[in-house]
């Protein structure tokens, strides 16, 4: 499988404006400035939609790994916080909460860990990533 996506670019650095498009239409036009990046500003940025990449693969890779154990969960919800210290993205944190009937916390742990090791994304990036997992 390959997936497209595209950002065009138009100005300064500083003062710039971009726009991101992916080949579904999820990103159709979002934009991104310095601002965006860098401070507080309206639109999106790399950081924020690599940490939804890797929340929205870690909460599926974690699902499969508990199914293949016989655990189907009733909800996974994931938190990416991706933190950007001069100019190199440094971490990736992950948080994640999920209601599993009938696991106990240490084999829900265990998942946890072993899906933050697998998921492709935590595979392509070769930062730290760190994991805070609780069973509800």
């Amino acid at each position: 499988m390959k997936r497209t996506s595209t950002a065009i670019w138009k100005g300064t650095g500083k003062e710039g404006t971009g726009t991101l498009k992916t080949q579904s239409p999820v990103l159709n036009g979002a934009s991104y400035t310095y601002l965006s990046r860098f401070e507080n500003g309206e639109g999106t940025n790399p950081e924020e939609l690599i940490g939804a990449a890797h929340a929205g693969c870690y909460s599926m890779k974690l699902s499969f790994i508990l199914n293949s154990k016989g655990y189907t969960p009733d909800v996974l919800t994931t938190e990416c916080t991706i933190s950007l210290d001069n100019g190199k993205i440094t971490s990736s944190a992950l948080s994640v909460k999920g209601k599993v009937p009938s696991i106990s916390k240490e084999e829900f742990l265990a998942c946890a860990e072993e899906a933050k090791k697998t998921c492709p994304v935590s595979l392509s990036l070769s930062i730290d990533i760190t994991l805070e997992a609780e069973l509800l």
